[in-house]
């Protein structure tokens, strides 16, 4: 049975920062490309950054592109999202997912996390 949990989040002051983790079980995510999603109230769930299964290639939304950051560690079987300059408008739960390729649509994605929510305040 595949799961992804996340964790990392919390509650931080504008300019801040947070690494997000999600670790993955009953799947070896070296063969996988992994995503980071997030869903804000009222709003549809948002790619956030994808990286290729090597992690040669990432990904990011031009909302986050420069201070966000996802890498892997394959032999941890764990994914992470290192974000700065955090803004209250990345206030939102956060979620990651797996897929055999990279994909920006998050309806294309084979499992998710429960999610872990970032809340920045101004």
């Amino acid at each position: 049975q595949v799961q992804l949990v996340e964790s990392g989040g919390g509650l931080v002051q504008a300019g801040g920062s947070l690494r997000l983790s999600c670790a993955a079980s009953g799947l070896t995510i070296g063969r996988y490309a992994m995503g980071w999603f997030r869903l804000a109230p009222g709003k549809e769930r948002e790619f956030v950054a994808a990286i290729r299964w090597s992690g040669a290639n990432t990904y990011y939304s031009d909302s986050v592109k420069g201070r966000f950051t996802i890498s892997r560690d394959n032999t941890k079987n764990t994914v992470y999202l290192q974000m700065n300059g955090l803004k209250p408008e990345d206030t939102a739960v956060y979620y990651c997912a797996v897929n055999d390729r990279v994909r920006y649509a998050w309806t294309e994605y084979d499992y998710w996390g429960q999610g872990t929510q970032v809340t920045v305040s101004s």
